[in-house]
């Protein structure tokens, strides 16, 4: 009986990582949306050395400086719903499509930028370039997670991001060299067109790729028990209309305390009519608060589970504190050793800060295989609690845990993703498309700690990120208690 029973286990189909439903390999599909984190991770490296860039070319401070960030990262706020939608309608092979025509696009637009000479043609053509990818972002994250069973969903995403951190690398290596590096005085700017020219011509060789091949339109597994009926029926009660009309207006009241400062910059920038400005803050304020009301009473069944809901939260705060931190490493590089120039801040922040980011999306996808993907994320929050207050003390010390939390920081991303739309079914693009806008944290944590820096020190802005990392390591406790409610509701 041993014998018979040790027989039909050897004959029984091993499914590997990358095994599709129907026991096809889908590690081609794989390797050529990873080569899209490749491109955005690219895309954000170069930004991080663009704060230090534009403080010394076009003469600007450190929190008008954090603008950059911000037209990344609201270009993510904004496009995210829309992202989904595009989605949703045109499927993953035709957002990818869309993103890569963005980013084109964005990127080709440094040519004539360079010619403006002026603050807002640069930040316009980020916001493009991040408006592309977020549609690649929203697509691709969750696409990895279907690529194979749903259980190793966190394995192959921290493996496709792992590529994104590549990126990363190359991203400060590349414009440390053309920028950083590049011409002075009138020409300053100069330097940015071969790098985004790069960019540009690598997003329209992928589009060819990409028509040319191949896409499957997989879906997720819905966790839930509830019925198709029920979900469809399932609305919320008085009760709850009255808590989602409570939460939304704290969160628009949070939202607003942060970006009204951001669009009084932006509205400066742009000679906009002082007069308009408040009606226009309020304006959209309103229209913010009607729209996620409509959404999240329209996507009840969604909203209800816990798990999918404080994901966005801890996403909004990693990429807070991954955006402050990467955003500001050169100034604070040079605030804690002064012998250090801002060229080899810029290639330390590429050749340091970067590849330890990789190795560390290398490393947690080995170890997410082997442990709880929720502990592995609280763990690694509570290393760079630690970190970050050690940064907070300043000089050698705090420059190495510096660079110590970009190892640490690195799986987190792609772990709050798997975790926060695990179980979602149908839900997964439009729940992809809120965590991706959730990304919105990075606009506002990088002039709130260029503020502080600008204030008193870069150390002291530390305390924002450590903020964050101790709210993130609570989600990753409470993670695996949240989804069982949810998945037995």
């Amino acid at each position: 009986m041993e014998n018979t029973n040790t027989a039909d286990n050897s004959r029984a189909p091993r499914v590997g990582l990358f095994t599709g439903p129907d026991g096809k390999s889908l590690f081609y599909t794989f390797a050529l949306v990873t080569s899209l984190f490749l491109v955005w991770g690219f895309c954000n490296g170069m930004i991080d050395i663009l704060n230090k860039h534009f403080q010394d070319s076009l003469h600007i401070n450190k929190q008008q400086s954090g603008l950059v960030q911000s037209a990344n990262y609201l270009a993510y706020f904004l496009m995210a719903i829309p992202a989904g939608l595009i989605a949703r309608k045109l499927g993953y092979k035709g957002g990818i499509l869309v993103g890569l025509s963005l980013i084109g696009v964005g990127a080709f637009w440094f040519i004539p930028a360079v010619n403006i000479g002026a603050y807002w043609a640069f930040l316009l053509g980020l916001f493009v370039i991040a408006a592309g990818m977020t549609c690649l972002e929203t697509i691709a994250n969750p696409y990895t997670t279907v690529l194979g069973p749903p259980e190793s969903g966190a394995t192959r995403i921290n493996i496709a991001q792992t590529i994104n951190g590549c990126g990363w690398i190359m991203g400060p290596i590349v414009g440390s060299h053309f920028v950083l590096a590049g011409s002075k005085g009138a020409d300053a700017n100069a330097g940015l067109t071969t790098p985004y020219m790069g960019i540009g011509i690598v997003a329209a060789v992928l589009f060819v790729i990409f028509v040319l091949s191949k896409v499957p339109d997989l879906h997720a597994v819905d966790e839930s028990k509830k019925t198709a009926e029920q979900k469809n029926s399932q609305k919320p009660s008085s009760g709850q209309l009255a808590g989602i009309g409570v939460a939304l207006a704290i969160i628009c009241g949070v939202l607003y305390f942060f970006i009204a400062p951001i669009l009084g910059l932006i509205w400066v920038l742009l000679n906009m009519p002082p007069a308009w400005l408040d009606p226009s803050k309020y304006g959209l304020l309103v229209a913010a608060y009607a729209a996620g009301f409509l959404l999240v009473s329209k996507n009840w069944d969604l909203f209800r589970r816990k798990h999918f809901t404080l994901g966005i939260g801890a996403q909004f705060l990693y990429v807070a504190a991954q955006t402050g931190i990467f955003s500001f490493c050169v100034n604070y590089t040079l605030e804690n050793d002064p012998g250090v120039t801002t060229e080899q801040a810029g290639y330390w922040l590429g050749a340091i800060g970067f590849v330890l980011f990789a190795a560390g999306r290398l490393c947690g996808s080995i170890v997410i295989s082997q442990f709880k993907p929720h502990l592995v994320l609280a763990s690694y929050a509570v290393i760079n609690i630690a970190l970050t207050g050690v940064c907070m003390g300043g000089g050698k010390p705090g420059l190495y845990a510096m660079f110590g939390t970009f190892f640490f920081m690195s799986v987190m991303f792609p772990t709050i993703f798997a975790l926060g739309i695990r179980g979602l079914g149908d839900y997964t693009k439009l729940g992809s498309s809120l965590i991706v806008m959730s990304i919105v944290g990075g606009a506002i944590a990088a002039p709130f700690m260029g503020h502080i820096g600008d204030t008193s020190s870069m150390r002291n802005g530390f305390v924002v990120p450590l903020v964050c990392f101790i709210l993130i390591a609570l989600y990753g406790a409470v993670w695996q208690k949240l989804e069982a409610k949810d998945s037995a509701a």
